[in-house]
């Protein structure tokens, strides 16, 4: 069997780096990994820890799929956060919906601008 080591990245469709920077970058404060060559295409390569978040600002085979309210019964990216109390009001601030764990831990769930779920999981150690 092969031994998987760790997570590298995780790459998301996007319609508008621009657009979606502004969610990543600029509200949840990944730093931009400049890094990235040019594929070709529009992108851009996040940090989060050592690991990476690719946006691929590529067609999306999934544009006319309906997604479920909650992104925790989708596809979704989860990331750890410090305080969860201060991504919340960054989102209320931004006007983006989220909803929280059904599980009943401290976690929310949202979406970036082009439906791709994520999860905030509160973790103050």
């Amino acid at each position: 069997m092969a031994a998987v080591g760790r997570l590298h990245h995780v790459s998301v469709i996007v319609t508008d780096t621009a657009k979606s920077l502004d969610f990543y970058r600029d509200i949840l404060g990944l730093a931009v990994n400049e890094q990235r060559p040019d594929l070709g295409y529009p992108g851009a390569w996040l940090q989060v820890g050592d690991q990476q978040i690719h946006l691929l600002e590529l067609p999306n085979p999934d544009s006319a799929i309906a997604r479920p309210s909650h992104a925790g019964r989708d596809r979704h990216v989860a990331f750890t956060i410090a305080n969860l109390t201060e991504l919340t009001q960054a989102l209320d601030k931004a006007g983006i919906a989220y909803t929280v764990s059904h599980s009943g831990r401290r976690a929310v769930f949202c979406r970036d601008p082009d439906g791709n779920g994520c999860e905030f999981i509160e973790n103050k150690a």
